[in-house]
C-alpha cells in the first residue's frame, strides 16, 4: 500500500538549488521535474490512479496528469535508488469551494492539488519534511489559507495534516475531506500547529551553540557564504523539521517549550572566529528533557534512545559514551522554523557590537521579543511575515 496525499507543486528555486549537477539529476533529494520527464506509468502512481478514475465533472488522475504535462507543468520529485518517493504539487487559487452542506467562500488560497509519499518511507520524516516545504511555500506566498483534500482511508496523511495544524472543514463533493488552514486562526499551543508562525506572545528566546561540523550535519539548508559544502547542499527534507540537540548543559536555560531559539554556528578552525561563528537558522523548541543530572541517571539508555529516536546526529555508541561520561545529558528537542541563506547570517561580531551577545556564556543569555526580531530583520527575514501580531 502506498501513502497518498492528495496533491501538491512548486517549491521555490532555493529549495531545489543543489539537487540538479551539471544537468544530471541527483537521486536521493528533491529535484523540481516537468510532468513531461515523469513516467506515468510508474508503479508509484497506481493507487491516485484508482483513487482518481474520472467522472462527470472531474477528470482521471491520468488525464489531468497529461494536461499538466503539455501545460509544461512542474511538480517536485524525490527520487532514489528505489525509484520514485514523492510527488508534489501545488497551485495558487481564488474561488470559493463546494462542500457537502456549504460552500467555503473564496480567498486567497495555496491549495495542495497533489502529494504522494511512498509506504517505503512511512515511520520516517520525509512526509513532514514535505510539509514543511509547502508549507513555507504558502507563508511566502501571503495567501490567506493552503488547503488540501483526503479520503478518509488515507489515515496517515490525515494525522500529519492534523498535527500541523490543518482542520477538517467538512466534505467534497467528490467525498473527500477537505483540511484548511489559516494564517487568521493560527492555534499556538503546539509548535507544530503554529508552523511556521511563531506565538507572538512567547516567553523568552535564547542561543543554541553547535560546533560547525555537527551545524552542518543537523541544519542542511542553512546556508553560509562561501561553503562549498552548503552551497551543495539545499532543502534535504528527508532529514526532516524535527532536530534533536544533546549537550552537557549546567545551568538552567533561558528558554522554555513553545519558545523561539537562535541557531549558533561555532566556527571551530582556524582564525575569524568572530566573523565566522554566526547564526543561521531558528527553531522552535518542543521538549526539553533532562537525562542525567550531576552524574545522577534520570532514565535508562533504552528509554534515551526512545526519546531521541533518528534525529540525532549522534550514532548510537557516541550516544552511549556520553549518557556514560558526561556529568550532564540534556537533550532539546526542535522543530526547524526557518533559515537566514546565504550572506544573510548574522556574525558574533555584529551581536556583540549590538549588545546580544554579554559576558556570560552565550548559551545563558536570555533575549526578549524586540532583540530576537531584530536579529531575524538582520538576517533579512520579514518578521511581520513569520510572527503575526
Amino acid at each position: 500500500m502506498l501513502v497518498t496525499f492528495r496533491e501538491i507543486a512548486i517549491i521555490t528555486d532555493k529549495a531545489i538549488s543543489g539537487f540538479i549537477k551539471g544537468g544530471v539529476f541527483v537521486p536521493g533529494k528533491f529535484s523540481l521535474r516537468k510532468f513531461s520527464e515523469i513516467n506515468l506509468d510508474d508503479p508509484f502512481f497506481a493507487t491516485l490512479k484508482n483513487d482518481y478514475p474520472g467522472n462527470a465533472s472531474s477528470p482521471s488522475f491520468s488525464v489531468w496528469f497529461k494536461n499538466k504535462a503539455q501545460e509544461g507543468r512542474t511538480a517536485l520529485v524525490f527520487s532514489d535508488d528505489q525509484g520514485l518517493g514523492a510527488f508534489i504539487c501545488i497551485k495558487n487559487e481564488n474561488e470559493p469551494i463546494e462542500l457537502k452542506g456549504c460552500t467555503l467562500a473564496a480567498c486567497n488560497r495555496v491549495k495542495i492539488s497533489t502529494m504522494k509519499i511512498a509506504e517505503r518511507f512511512r515511520g520516517q520524516r520525509l512526509g513532514e519534511g514535505a510539509i514543511g516545504l509547502v508549507l513555507w511555500k504558502w507563508q511566502k506566498s501571503g495567501t490567506d489559507e493552503i488547503y488540501v483534500t483526503a479520503f478518509d482511508k488515507q489515515d496517515l496523511l490525515i494525522s500529519q495534516l492534523e498535527k500541523f495544524g490543518f482542520h477538517k472543514a467538512g466534505y467534497n463533493l467528490n467525498g473527500e475531506g477537505v483540511y484548511i488552514k489559516s494564517r487568521h486562526n493560527i492555534d499556538y499551543s503546539d509548535p507544530y500547529k503554529s508552523f511556521p508562525f511563531i506565538n507572538p506572545n512567547f516567553h523568552s528566546s535564547g542561543y543554541l551553540i553547535i560546533n560547525d561540523t555537527y551545524h552542518d550535519t543537523m541544519f542542511p539548508y542553512s546556508e553560509l557564504k562561501n561553503n562549498t559544502l552548503q552551497n551543495a547542499v539545499a532543502m534535504n527534507v528527508s532529514n526532516g523539521l524535527s532536530k534533536v540537540y544533546v549537550g552537557a548543559q549546567y545551568s538552567k536555560l533561558p528558554y522554555d517549550v513553545g519558545d523561539p531559539i537562535l541557531i549558533y554556528r561555532r566556527y571551530t578552525t582556524g582564525y575569524g572566529k568572530r566573523y565566522r561563528s554566526c547564526i543561521t537558522s531558528f527553531c522552535v523548541v518542543t521538549k526539553i528533557i533532562q537525562a542525567k543530572e550531576n552524574w545522577n541517571h534520570l532514565m535508562s539508555f533504552e528509554t534515551l534512545l526512545h526519546k531521541i529516536g533518528n534525529k540525532s546526529v549522534f550514532n548510537q555508541e557516541e550516544l552511549r559514551q556520553r549518557y556514560s561520561h558526561d556529568r550532564n545529558l540534556l537533550v532539546i528537542e526542535m522543530l526547524y522554523y526557518g533559515y537566514f541563506g546565504e550572506g544573510n547570517n548574522v556574525n558574533m561580531d555584529w551581536l556583540d557590537r549590538n549588545g546580544y551577545w554579554g559576558n556570560t556564556y552565550p548559551a545563558l543569555i536570555p533575549l526578549n521579543s524586540t532583540a530576537f526580531k531584530s536579529i531575524l530583520e538582520k538576517g533579512n527575514i520579514d518578521v511581520s511575515n513569520v510572527i503575526i501580531d
